[in-house]
C-alpha cells in the first residue's frame, strides 16, 4: 500500500504545473456542475411538490429554501435507496357490551339459536302470549313495593291499562312507540354495563344481552338477581366530590319530553318508574324467549363461550394480531381505541417498535380515540408536534361538523432517510358526514402553517362511507373519492375507489333493543353494513403502490361474504395494508 501511494504521488510530482492547472479547473467544473444539478433537482422538487398535491400545493406563502432543500434531499435518500414503506390502519372497533348483538361468523349451533330467535320474534304464532304470564302479577306488585319504598309514584294504572294485557311480541317487543319514547333502551344503555373504578371486569345487569354470567335458566332465578340489583347492590361512581356509593336505580335518568316527543307530559313525570317497569318486562321477555327456543345449557354455554372470546379476549386477540401480522409495519393508525387498550400497547412488545402516540385531547368517557404508531426504526424522533387542534380550529365557522373528542390526530414526524411527513388517523362519524369536513380542514391546515409545505400526508381513516349512500344522510364512496382527487390526492385502493371493495360486513340480530335495525338470517349481506369504509391516503405522484390487502381473518387474508368479527377477529372493520415506494423522478 504504501508503494503505491508512493508512486502515485512520485508521477503527480512529475507532471508539468500547467497539466495540474488544467486538472484543477476541470475538477472545478465538474464540482459547479454537480452543484447546479443538485439546485436544479432541489426547484424541480419543489415545484413537484406543488404539481403533485403535496402539503405544499395548498400553502399561500413562499417557501421555505432551507425546508425544502431538506425535503428534496430526504426524498433523494429514500429513492436512492429504494425504500419501500408499509403502512397499515384499523378500526379495532370498541367492545361491544352485548356479544349477540351482531351477526358473527362461528359454528352450526349459533346458527341455529338465532335462526329460532329471529322466527320467535317474525313469526311467533302461540309463543305471542300476553305480558303478564312472563312478567307476572307477583313480580310487577314485587316491583310497585321498591318503587313505594324509594319514594316513586306507583305505576299500577299503566300496568293494568297498557302492558300486562299486551302481546310479548307483537305489542311490546314490537311496539315502534315504545323505542320512540325510549322506555326500553334508555334504562338498558344506563344499566347494561357498569364501569367500575378499581374493579376489573363490569357489573352487568342480570340479561340476557351483555355478559352477565349468573344462572338464567329460569324467571325465578333472573327475577331474584334483577331486584337486587337494581334496588340493593351499590357501587361506587366517580362525581365531582370525588367518588360515593350509589345504588343502581338512582343512576336512571328522568327521559324529557323536550328531547323524545313522542312521551306524554304525565310519562315524563313518572318516567323513572316507568322506564324500570318496561326494562324489568323486557328482560324477562328475552329470558323466557331463550329457555323457550333452547334448552338452558345451550344457549347458556354459547353466550360464554362469545363473551370470552368476543369481550374478554377481545385486547389479547388485537394484540396477537397487530404483534404476528403487522409489527413490520413503518406507521400504523387505529380507530376507536380506549385508554386502557394504550396501557396495553405500550406495556406489549410492540410498545418497544413503536412511539404510540394518542390525542391530547383523548376521550377517556366515550373512550373510542384515534392513534398512530410510528416505527422506531424509521422515525427514531417519534412524532414532532400535534397538530390536531390545528384541524378542528380551520373547520368552516358555524358547521356543526360531527366530530367527537379524540376522533382526530395528527402529527408531524421525519423518517430516517430525512423526509418531513404529516400524519392522520381519524373516525369518521356513522353517517360519514364529517369525512370530507375533516380532509378539508386538515388540507387548509397545512396551508396555513408555512413549515408544513414539503410534508408526506400520510391519512389512515375509517371513512364511515357507503357504496348505496342515502342521499344528503350518508356519505357516498364515490363522491369521497372524487373529493379528495381534488386535493392531488390517491389511496391506497388507485384514485377511483370501487364501491364493491368491502371493509365491513356486520348486521344485527333479533337480540338487541332496537327491532326495526334487526337483519334476517338470509338478509345479512342485502340489509347489513357491507360497505367500503376503511383508506389511506397520500401525495399523487409521490409513491408507486406496490401492494395492498384487506385482513379480516387476523392471519394476513380476507374472506370474502363473511360476516366478522368472529371469535377470532375482534373487529367489525377489516385491517388495510399496503406497500408503497418513493417514485423515481
Amino acid at each position: 500500500m504504501a508503494y503505491g501511494r508512493h508512486r502515485n504521488l512520485s508521477s503527480y510530482q512529475g507532471r508539468s504545473s500547467s497539466e495540474a492547472l488544467k486538472k484543477a479547473e476541470k475538477s472545478l467544473a465538474s464540482y459547479r456542475n454537480k452543484t447546479v444539478a443538485f439546485i436544479i433537482a432541489t426547484i424541480a422538487y419543489t415545484a413537484f411538490l406543488y404539481s403533485s398535491g403535496g402539503a405544499g400545493h395548498y400553502l399561500g406563502g413562499t417557501p421555505d429554501a432551507s425546508l425544502s432543500l431538506s425535503a428534496a434531499k430526504g426524498m433523494n435518500s429514500m429513492r436512492a435507496v429504494g425504500r419501500k414503506l408499509q403502512l397499515t390502519t384499523w378500526n379495532i372497533a370498541a367492545i361491544n357490551n352485548n356479544p349477540f348483538e351482531y351477526w358473527i361468523t362461528y359454528n352450526n349451533e349459533y346458527e341455529d339459536l338465532m335462526k329460532k330467535v329471529e322466527n320467535f320474534l317474525e313469526e311467533p304464532g302461540e309463543q305471542d302470549v300476553s305480558v303478564e304470564s312472563v312478567f307476572t302479577e307477583e313480580m310487577f306488585a314485587d316491583l310497585e313495593n321498591q318503587f313505594k319504598e324509594i319514594g316513586w309514584p306507583s305505576v299500577k294504572s299503566y300496568w293494568d291499562e297498557q302492558f300486562k294485557n299486551r302481546k310479548i311480541v307483537s305489542q311490546f317487543m314490537k311496539d315502534p312507540l315504545l323505542g320512540s319514547k325510549r322506555l326500553t333502551s334508555m334504562p338498558d344503555r344506563i344499566t347494561n354495563t357498569i364501569n367500575v373504578p378499581g374493579l376489573p371486569e363490569p357489573i352487568c345487569r342480570p340479561t340476557v344481552i351483555n355478559q352477565y354470567d349468573g344462572d338464567l335458566s329460569n324467571l325465578n332465578k333472573w327475577w331474584t338477581e334483577w331486584k337486587r340489583f337494581m334496588f340493593v347492590k351499590k357501587i361506587k361512581v366517580s362525581t365531582k366530590m370525588g367518588s360515593e356509593e350509589k345504588q343502581i336505580y338512582s343512576m336512571l335518568k328522568p327521559i324529557k319530553k323536550s328531547k323524545y316527543p313522542e312521551i306524554t307530559e304525565q310519562e315524563e313525570i313518572d318516567s323513572l318508574p316507568l322506564q324500570t317497569m318496561c326494562g324489568a318486562i323486557f328482560d324477562a321477555i328475552l329470558v323466557h324467549m331463550m329457555n323457550t327456543v333452547s334448552e338452558p345449557s345451550i344457549w347458556q354455554d354459547l353466550k360464554r363461550t362469545m363473551v370470552a372470546e368476543l369481550n374478554r379476549m377481545k385486547f389479547p386477540h388485537t394484540l396477537q394480531i397487530l404483534t404476528s401480522k403487522y409489527a413490520e409495519s413503518d406507521i400504523i393508525t387505529l380507530q376507536e381505541v380506549s385508554s386502557s387498550f394504550v396501557d396495553n400497547l405500550s406495556e406489549s412488545s410492540l410498545g418497544q417498535r413503536f412511539h404510540i402516540i394518542s390525542p391530547s385531547n383523548m376521550d377517556g368517557v366515550r373512550d373510542q380515540n384515534s392513534i398512530i404508531m410510528l416505527s422506531k426504526k424509521s422515525f427514531p424522533g417519534g412524532a414532532t408536534k400535534e397538530i390536531s387542534a390545528d384541524i378542528t380550529a380551520s373547520f368552516s365557522p358555524g358547521v356543526d361538523i360531527p366530530v367527537e373528542k379524540g376522533d382526530i390526530l395528527a402529527v408531524t414526524a421525519t423518517h430516517s432517510d430525512g423526509v418531513p411527513f404529516v400524519v392522520a388517523s381519524f373516525h369518521g362519524d356513522t353517517n360519514g358526514l364529517a369525512t370530507k369536513p375533516v380532509l378539508d380542514a386538515l388540507m387548509k391546515s397545512i396551508k396555513l402553517d408555512s413549515t408544513l409545505m414539503t410534508h408526506q400526508l400520510i391519512f389512515g381513516l375509517d371513512a364511515n362511507t357507503y357504496e348505496k349512500a342515502k342521499p344528503n344522510k350518508q356519505q357516498s364512496v364515490v363522491d369521497w373519492g372524487k373529493h379528495y382527487a381534488k386535493f392531488n390526492l390517491t389511496s391506497c385502493w388507485g384514485d377511483v375507489p370501487n364501491p364493491a371493495n368491502y371493509t365491513t360486513f356486520n348486521a344485527r340480530t333479533y337480540l338487541q333493543p332496537q327491532l326495526n335495525k334487526a337483519c334476517k338470517q338470509s338478509e345479512k349481506q342485502e340489509k347489513g353494513d357491507v360497505n367500503p369504509k376503511d383508506f389511506i391516503l397520500f401525495q399523487k405522484g409521490i409513491f408507486n403502490v406496490l401492494q395492498t390487502w384487506k385482513d379480516n381473518t387476523g392471519d394476513g387474508t380476507f374472506t370474502e361474504n363473511k360476516a366478522f368479527p368472529t371469535l377470532k377477529f375482534p373487529s367489525d372493520h377489516a385491517i388495510l395494508s399496503t406497500i408503497v415506494q418513493a417514485k423515481e423522478t
